[in-house]
């Protein structure tokens, strides 16, 4: 039997919207439901809805989530681990404890004889100026060190928080926009580089499947709020879907 891997992104655990306890319990299902022949799962980014770690301290909850990524690791299935920008701060906990790996973007890597290129998607082209310098301070080693010094209960207050509100503003809004998506524009200019087969990434929110003109095709995985999405490679195929289309 053909050797599967898994790709996932965009779960938001502990984003207090809609039943968040049943998104965890939907996921970890999920986690438990990888057959034996699994060689790969791949966390795209924004797995957690807001991840920063301290010396001594990380985030509370996920027991669940974490005890069957250590599992999985610990059976030999490669785990890989990006950062999204929701959850760009780890620091060794992941790998030290649950021996994840963990990536930067973009990754490419060869799986059953066809070409990857993946991420979490942000930043990679054309991302508007107020979010590219969010996202550098966020990212900045300063600013990191500085948000550190916060007492733990007040950092984690505040980036939950933040993080909800930004949800609740801008909900389930936003739909692919075909030729005109900046990820889109991003692997149409890659590719003329380098010979790319498929393309997968998240963080838009907003499922899709398309031909890049210099080659290949790249999919978009849905978020967990109302897509709980995922693909899967085995064969050397791509296959996938929707668990809520699946019950």
């Amino acid at each position: 039997m053909s050797a599967s891997y898994y790709f996932v992104s965009d779960v938001h655990l502990g984003l207090k919207v809609g039943d968040s306890r049943e998104r965890e319990l939907a996921f970890v299902s999920f986690l438990k439901s990888l057959p034996k022949e699994t060689k790969a799962l791949y966390l795209l980014g924004d797995i957690f809805d807001f991840w920063f770690e301290y010396r001594d301290v990380v985030p509370k909850g996920y027991v669940r989530t974490l005890g069957e990524l250590a599992r999985l690791c610990d059976e030999g299935v490669e785990v890989y681990f990006f950062k999204g920008n929701h959850d760009c701060w780890t620091f060794g906990y992941l790998e030290e404890e649950l021996g994840v790996k963990v990536l930067d973007q973009p990754y490419i890597t060869e799986i059953d004889g066809k070409i990857f290129c993946l991420g979490h998607g942000d930043g990679l082209w054309g991302e508007d100026k107020v979010y590219k310098i969010m996202r550098s301070i966020f990212r900045s080693r300063i600013c990191i060190f500085l948000f550190s010094l916060l007492h733990s209960r007040i950092a984690f207050m505040f980036g939950s928080g933040w993080s909800r509100k930004r949800r609740l503003k801008y909900g389930s809004s936003y739909n692919f926009r075909g030729e005109e998506e900046p990820l889109y524009k991003f692997a149409n200019e890659f590719g003329k580089d380098k010979k790319i087969d498929y393309y997968i990434f998240g963080h838009i929110h907003s499922p899709a499947k398309i031909d890049i003109p210099s080659g290949g095709t790249m999919y978009v995985l849905g978020d967990w709020m109302k897509d709980r999405d995922y693909l899967n490679f085995s064969g050397r195929t791509i296959s996938g879907g929707s668990l809520k289309k699946m019950e």
